[in-house]
């Protein structure tokens, strides 16, 4: 139910004087993988197309598609090296907070809106900035509850912005800001001052109610911004895994954006037996089943008048005996008429999911340009590390899409599919076998054995290799692949940049267990989740060594440069060094672990937080290369933002660290530029 750190506790002393003695490089040089870290080919040509895309930031992903790239050229990979800390904002949102703060997470990505930079801090609270000076302009504070258990720690990844055609201008809240929190409220305020639309819902607000009573407060909240499309406000919800077989459900909700009334709703666990859909759940489970949520951002495509939802898995993660068939809607792209809900078209990226592969970043609206011609794709990145390119109008696959034979065998009343969906062109990003004796890693071969020692018995026959009661190695993690930080897109070359994690964990099926207790061997470091009305409870942990190192040999985090018009993977690059997890700050670039993602701009430059050093990172477009970091005074696991004002261009990221990852905590909202 709660996610344990993943935080690495790196290195002994022994290992330093090793490490010291071989160095960074021949670190890589042992391990044998250094060629490993790059991928020939030249990048695609360069175009001139783009031209009114990326200007501002008006939305969470930079536009409503996603697309996290900025037409503001000023910083270029030629000057990026002068960057210096322009301004620093500091919230205060953990003062009078320390009891809950290790459930916090800095998440939140500043909007540009009526001339403000705007954002939600980790309870909530939205403040807007002056954006040259970063000097507090207004404040909102929804006074969410401390005693909340949130499903996804207490955070906000950000709040969108929506303008009334049929407003006077200057009038209270022809222009308002959505935020989503906590405890389940979705808020209306005006862009300009803060306060809060009286003739939104009652009194600014509108709760959303669950489908059941929830086992405790925060079961069931809001954290991610809401989409606009037209005059409808549409907000998902993130809910607790694997608690129960009768879960709440993951209805998306569509708001009137004026008046805070119910436009429409729509269920991704099809209830109307009318609804095609229904056929791919067995008798009627759809009944019974929950979540199938949507916790990530949507996006937008305003002139076609459709949402792009990522979805998630039913409820349980890791058996669907009791939901036996593809469970469509669930792991899906699912593209909605955003004025009355209705499915446009779906597209499934997992079929009956039990392994807790849910979609978990924004799908990106992009065009890609190939033989002269534009092409609108949905772009989704996956945790398995897998990447689909879908046409936008029909959701037929853009670039090759096969069905392959999958491991079977699971437990007893398990409904596994035969096949799962793979993309043709591009590989995975991140490994997604690993040979349980062969690939064990560690800087020693105390180590490494320890490692081959704790794969012994568990099965790993690669990706959905199915849970069982001996244990599934599962890889890549439940964490990433790709997570909710999503990717860039570079229009000029058809670039899709993404960031992801490479961890292996442990997955076991209980029989009968209801409590933890019951479990007499339960390690120290694994979650427990009872799953109630199926016949298994669930444990799962990251597998590391006794130095806290990953058991799956490095990098464990990576960047990617992958050309849309043929699939190709262009370049890959570690992402995170060491230096805030050894002893003594030794910084080994051999990646890390990410929550976060990229941008792109026109200054031929990628920037990037996301690891578990507390840097930001600048790296060329076309090559990958690392060409500068700016040291942060807290955790960096959120996505950058950039813009212009008054003739200089600023880039913002939120430094406050992730309870999940164990690093730096803070409050503070960083702003670099050049030298004036």
């Amino acid at each position: 139910m709660f996610k344990k750190p993943i935080r690495l506790a790196l290195f002994s002393f022994g290992t330093l004087v090793l490490i010291s003695f071989l160095g960074g490089s021949a670190i890589w040089s042992v391990l044998g993988l250094a060629d490993d870290l790059s991928i020939d080919g030249e990048a695609p040509i360069v175009r001139s197309d783009g031209i009114g895309i990326g200007e501002g930031w008006p939305a969470y992903g930079g536009d409503q598609g996603g697309n996290r790239y900025s037409a503001a050229g000023q910083i270029t990979s030629e000057n990026v090296q002068g960057l210096e800390i322009a301004w620093t904002h500091q919230s205060g949102a953990l003062e009078g907070r320390e009891d809950v703060i290790q459930r916090t997470a800095f998440e939140t990505t500043p909007i540009l809106a009526e001339n403000s930079l705007i954002f939600c801090t980790q309870f909530n609270e939205v403040i807007a900035l002056d954006p040259g000076s970063g000097e507090e302009k207004w404040r909102h504070d929804p006074e969410i509850s401390l005693d909340l258990r949130p499903a996804n720690q207490f955070t906000c990844r950000g709040v969108s912005h929506w303008r009334d055609a049929e407003a006077e201008p200057d009038a209270i809240c022809a222009s308002r800001i959505f935020t989503g929190t906590s405890d389940a409220r979705l808020i209306a305020l005006d862009a300009r001052t803060g306060e809060l639309c009286p003739d939104f819902g009652e009194g600014g607000e509108v709760r959303i109610e669950p489908s059941v009573s929830l086992r405790w407060p925060g079961e069931y909240q809001i954290t991610s911004a809401p989409a606009v499309v037209g005059d409808v406000i549409v907000a998902g919800s993130a809910i607790s895994d694997n608690v129960r077989l009768e879960a709440p459900q993951g209805t998306v909700h569509g708001f009137d954006a004026r008046t805070g009334e119910l436009a429409w709703a729509f269920n991704p666990v099809p209830r109307d037996p009318d609804d095609p859909a229904r056929d791919s759940w067995a008798g009627d489970s759809a009944d019974l089943v929950g979540h199938a949520n949507v916790w990530s951002t949507m996006s937008v495509d305003a002139e076609r008048g459709l949402v792009f939802l990522p979805t998630s898995s039913p409820s349980p993660d890791y058996f669907g005996g009791a939901r036996a068939g593809d469970n469509n809607y669930a792991n899906s792209v699912v593209a909605l008429n955003g004025e009355t809900g209705e499915v446009v078209w779906h597209f499934q990226t997992v079929h009956h999911d039990v392994w807790d592969y849910d979609l978990p970043a924004q799908p990106s609206l992009v065009t890609v340009w190939r033989d002269g011609e534009g092409h609108d794709v949905v772009v989704q990145v996956a945790k398995t590390g897998l990447v689909f390119v879908l046409d936008r109008d029909t959701g037929e696959p853009f670039l090759p899409i096969e069905e392959r034979a999958v491991p079977q065998d699971g437990v007893e009343g398990e409904a596994l599919s035969p096949t799962q969906p793979f993309p043709v062109n591009t590989p995975p990003v991140v490994p997604n076998r690993l040979r349980p004796f062969a690939d064990a890693f560690g800087i020693t071969l105390w180590d490494r054995l320890a490692c081959a020692v704790q794969f012994r018995g568990l099965r790993g026959d690669g990706l959905f290799t199915p849970p069982g009661v001996d244990g599934l190695l599962a890889y890549p993690f439940s964490g990433g692949g790709a997570n909710w930080g999503g990717a860039a897109f570079d229009p000029r070359r058809n670039l899709l940049i993404i960031n992801m994690s490479n961890l292996v964990q442990a997955i076991h099926l209980i029989p009968g267990a209801d409590e933890p207790s019951e479990i007499t061997d339960l390690p120290d470091d694994a979650e427990f989740a009872p799953m109630e009305g199926v016949p298994y409870a669930m444990t799962r942990r990251t597998i590391l060594s006794p130095l806290g190192l990953p058991c799956n040999a490095p990098p464990w985090g990576v960047l990617a440069g992958i050309d849309l018009a043929s699939g190709e993977i262009v370049w890959r690059q570690t992402i995170g060094t060491t230096e805030d997890l050894a002893p003594g700050g030794l910084a080994l670039g051999i990646g890390t672990p990410n929550f976060g993602g990229p941008i792109v701009t026109a200054g031929d430059v990628i920037f990037i937080g996301a690891a578990m050093d507390d840097y930001l990172r600048a790296f060329h477009v076309e090559t990958g290369e690392e060409l500068w970091k700016g040291r942060l005074p807290a955790g960096g696991q959120a996505t950058p933002m950039t813009y212009e004002w008054d003739g200089r261009q600023y880039v913002v990221i939120a430094a406050g660290g992730h309870g999940s990852s164990g690093t730096r905590f803070g409050d503070h909202v960083v702003a670099f530029a050049l030298p004036e």
